[in-house]
């Protein structure tokens, strides 16, 4: 059997970030046997939702929304490293799932917030958007202020972030996609 294919997407987009140094966290803590594809929003820089028809339709009519089709189609398991802004998930990742519809269906999905209090709000929202598109949604860490990561992005989680971290991957294994949805994709 294939090693599962894992999707590590960074979700903020903001010039001064630290998404970026969480997201290492979490790379140097991928096993070995996981097949890793690191996808960054800002860089991706998908504009507000365009497609003119439903996205459950699976008919797209803008290349930025197939290149980011093929890439969730890609994928056997998700992780998003996320912030939390306003006691909410950020516009950016919102929007990121709301292009797609039937690539998110089944696909195991671990949530790496980052905030003040260590982006439980901003999980707990996220949480309710995920099951509505039929994610299956795993336990991940949250990294907080003052306490597991600095203002500037310096990760200094303790053991009981990294054992976090370690069961969400071996959640995500476990529940690897196995079968890929079929999209249109006119």
């Amino acid at each position: 059997m294939a090693s599962p294919r894992v999707s590590v997407i960074i979700a903020s987009t903001r010039p001064h970030r630290i998404g970026h140094q969480v997201a290492q966290w979490v790379l140097d803590a991928v096993p070995a046997d996981l097949h890793v594809t690191v996808h960054d929003l800002r860089e991706i820089g998908l504009p507000f939702l365009d497609e003119p028809g439903q996205p459950a339709d699976g008919h797209y009519a803008h290349e930025h929304t197939r290149q980011w089709s093929a890439k969730m189609l890609a994928t056997d398991a998700l992780v998003l490293v996320m912030p939390e802004y306003n006691r909410g998930y950020n516009a950016a990742l919102k929007n990121a799932i709301d292009y797609l519809y039937a690539e998110w269906e089944g696909l195991p999905v671990g949530c790496v917030g980052y905030g003040w209090h260590g982006a439980s709000y901003a999980k707990s929202a996220l949480r309710q958007t995920l099951e509505r598109v039929k994610m299956t949604v795993v336990d991940g860490p949250g990294l907080a202020f003052g306490k597991t990561l600095t203002q500037e992005g310096v990760v200094s989680a303790g053991h009981e972030d990294d054992q976090a971290l370690a069961a969400m991957f071996e959640e995500l294994r476990a529940k690897a996609r196995t079968k890929v949805p079929t999209v249109a994709h006119d």
